[in-house]
């Protein structure tokens, strides 16, 4: 079985695993947009990658 992250996270969350959220972007404004966000909206670490 061949999977992409997402595809596992869905995966895994359907069957009660809790797993991390996240949002996809392209661009280096997009990351920094999508993180201030989280952070304004309380979380207190976030991962780019």
């Amino acid at each position: 079985m061949n999977l992409h992250e997402y595809q596992a996270k869905q995966l895994l969350a359907s069957h009660g695993v809790e797993v991390p959220g996240g949002q996809p972007c392209t661009t280096a404004d997009e990351a920094r947009n999508i993180a201030e966000g989280l952070f304004a909206a309380g979380q207190e670490m976030v991962v780019l990658k």
